[in-house]
């Protein structure tokens, strides 16, 4: 028997690989010369970029950049060398988990540290990209990243502007005489599941700027903001739209790729799963098993489980899901190519014990071996 583990981290509790694991353990009790393949998995958020740097045969590389608050901090991003391929997440750099409560404040948090950690890799020889933009403490249109990469955001007296999006109210040109003259040669997948424009009731300031610490009035200062940076954009870049699907992504970062640095906006399943090349092993396989830490009604909306199913579909083959918990809507996933799912829980525990990594581990292995048990009494 050949199967495919491919199943989403258990967020606070297991990463893709462990979960994978330990359903690999499980139907070995069954099937001890059973054939797993253990993938990582991930959808573009918490986790994506172990997964494809575990995927894709890469390293983690280590550099201090600017934080969101102007600060230095120390994060990590992957390199993969055999494709130059840097696998970056913004939140490491300027995530909303950096900024303490009471300093949440988008006039003043940037992405400058995003742009360093980009031109970190460009100097070590990556001129492929895959970026993951969830997450993020600020409103900044990603001027700040783009200002670490040598593209001018000038004052009226030709100063770069200050960080963060009191920096777009000063912004009145845009030049691009100093950008790194690598970038020209790189291309750019970033990881954008909303679809949220630029500006607007549905822009970044008004759907996002609220749990990044804007108030009523900062909202509206930014949205303005932003909509003329967006006609300035223009006049250097003239297919710049700022009401294109995922423009208002992580506080405008998706209009910044997606005008400057020519990039792809696109699912992060999607991303994942053909980085790591998943159907080249779904194709062999018996069975595929996949899961995440809750299913639920949402996770028919692109969630990593169903980008496993879809393509375990595309070659006619069963699919089995491990989760945590389900919810009564989670039905919708049998609909969606997940043929059965289970609960790995054993017995009634509190939240904090379900989640131990060690109890998480053996109940999804136990899930397995029981499920797998039964499938050998049909197959006899």
């Amino acid at each position: 028997m050949n199967v495919v583990i491919a199943i989403d981290s258990f967020k606070g509790s297991l990463s893709s690989l462990e979960a994978g694991e330990s359903a690999a353990n499980g139907i070995k009790k069954v099937y001890p010369d059973a054939t797993t393949v253990i993938r990582p998995l991930a959808d573009g958020g918490e986790g994506t970029v172990d997964a494809l740097v575990a995927g894709c045969g890469g390293k983690m590389t280590t550099v201090s950049v600017t934080g969101p608050l102007g600060e230095t901090v120390s994060c990590q991003y992957g390199i993969v060398s055999a494709t130059k391929t840097a696998i970056i997440e913004m939140a490491v750099a300027a995530g909303i988990t950096l900024v303490p409560p009471q300093k949440k404040n988008p006039l003043h948090t940037t992405t400058y540290g995003v742009g360093e950690i980009i031109a970190d890799a460009v100097k070590r020889g990556c001129r492929h990209f895959l970026i993951g933009i969830g997450g993020s403490a600020t409103n900044d249109g990603g001027i700040g990243m783009l200002q670490a990469l040598g593209f001018g955001m000038l004052d009226e007296n030709g100063n770069q502007v200050e960080f963060g999006a009191k920096g777009l109210r000063q912004l009145k040109s845009i030049t691009t005489s100093h950008v790194l003259p690598e970038l020209s040669k790189c291309t750019f997948r970033v990881a954008c599941d909303v679809t949220n424009p630029l500006c607007g009731s549905t822009g970044c300031s008004a759907v996002f700027g609220p749990q990044k610490g804007a108030d009523p009035t900062m909202i509206t200062q930014m949205d303005k903001w932003l909509a003329y940076y967006a006609a300035l954009s223009k006049e250097v870049f003239p297919n710049a739209n700022a009401k294109y699907p995922g423009t208002g992504a992580a506080g405008g970062m998706g209009f910044a790729f997606l005008t400057f640095l020519n990039a792809s906006l696109e699912s992060g399943i999607k991303i994942v799963l053909e980085e790591t090349r998943l159907s080249d092993f779904v194709k062999d396989a018996d069975i595929v098993i996949t899961g995440e830490g809750r299913l639920d009604g949402q996770t028919v909306m692109g969630k990593a489980p169903i980008g496993v199913a879809k393509i375990a579909k595309e070659y006619g083959k069963p699919v089995i899901a491990f989760s945590g918990c389900v919810t009564k809507d989670a039905i919708a996933c049998n609909e969606h190519g997940i043929d059965a799912f289970f609960p790995v829980l054993r017995s009634v525990s509190t939240l904090d014990e379900a989640m131990c990594r060690i109890n998480a581990m053996q109940n999804i292995e136990d899930t397995a071996e029981q499920v797998f048990r039964l499938i050998r009494t049909f197959s006899q």
